[in-house]
């Protein structure tokens, strides 16, 4: 299995296929094993990289809150482009993963071919729902270190993926799930590269952040879909993957 060793932990990630890189990142509590369905379908003619986070399915970490945060996470996305000799790729990513991919080119711009957001927001500019936020995180990590994996829950994405251990998860919400400050939602208005924005209609956390991007983003795509919850791209394939052919083959 390929591993990158980052020092402080190893990567997992996988890679097929060949053509315009792109580099999928899961939402928290999911791993690899959430993008299998846009593995199958677009490997022929483009080069998927789905890889796991700090805390997330295969990766190796030790269960310590220094190596969980989300500039190492960006240092580790780099890592893995540089490693598998790739300038520039599609940045795509689902809730976590989708934030962090906006996170992403805000430290490295030159690196972002295009953006793929599927049911995330933007983060916070204000303080107060901020913290709000950081404490439901922080409630998740205590509920994973008193339940182990039988209290991650989640949403379909969650059941197509693999853990290996709540005490990494449990660091990872604290260290790359809660909020720092408002550089992405900041970012927004400034982004120079095409991007689709997905959302499921009953995602309802992330609905109104997925909109606002939609509208703040310069050229952006967005696309609603109806039925569908958090785990949209393995609730309604046909449709996401409609969505990905037509905003990638305009690339």
């Amino acid at each position: 299995m390929p591993y990158l060793d980052r020092g402080d932990a190893r990567l997992y990630f996988e890679d097929s296929g060949s053509g315009t890189p792109i580099l999928l990142t899961h939402g928290f509590g999911a791993s690899t094993g959430m993008w299998r369905g846009q593995v199958d379908a677009f490997q022929d003619r483009y080069r998927l990289i789905p890889w796991d986070m700090r805390g997330h399915g295969q990766t190796e970490c030790p269960p310590d809150l220094p190596h969980y945060s989300q500039a190492l996470t960006d240092d580790d996305m780099t890592a893995l482009l540089d490693h598998l000799g790739i300038d520039r790729a599609v940045i795509a990513g689902h809730s976590l993963g989708g934030f962090m991919s906006l996170s992403f080119n805000v430290a490295h711009p030159d690196r972002v071919k295009a953006l793929v957001l599927q049911g995330c927001g933007p983060g916070y500019r204000r303080e107060e729902p901020r913290l709000a936020w950081n404490e439901r995180a922080e409630r998740r990590a205590r509920t994973l270190e008193e339940g182990g994996l039988a209290a991650l829950g989640g949403g379909a994405e969650v059941g197509e993926s693999v853990q290996s251990s709540a005490e990494s998860l449990a660091q990872a919400a604290r260290g790359i799930l809660s909020q720092v400050d408002s550089r992405v939602m900041d970012s927004l208005k400034g982004i120079s590269v095409p991007t689709l924005v997905i959302c499921g209609d009953d995602d309802t956390p992330y609905v109104d952040g997925a909109r606002y991007m939609g509208e703040r983003i310069p050229g952006a795509t967005y696309v609603p879909v109806p039925g569908a919850g958090h785990g949209v791209n393995i609730e309604k394939p046909e449709v996401v993957n409609a969505a990905l052919e037509n905003f990638l083959c305009g690339l």
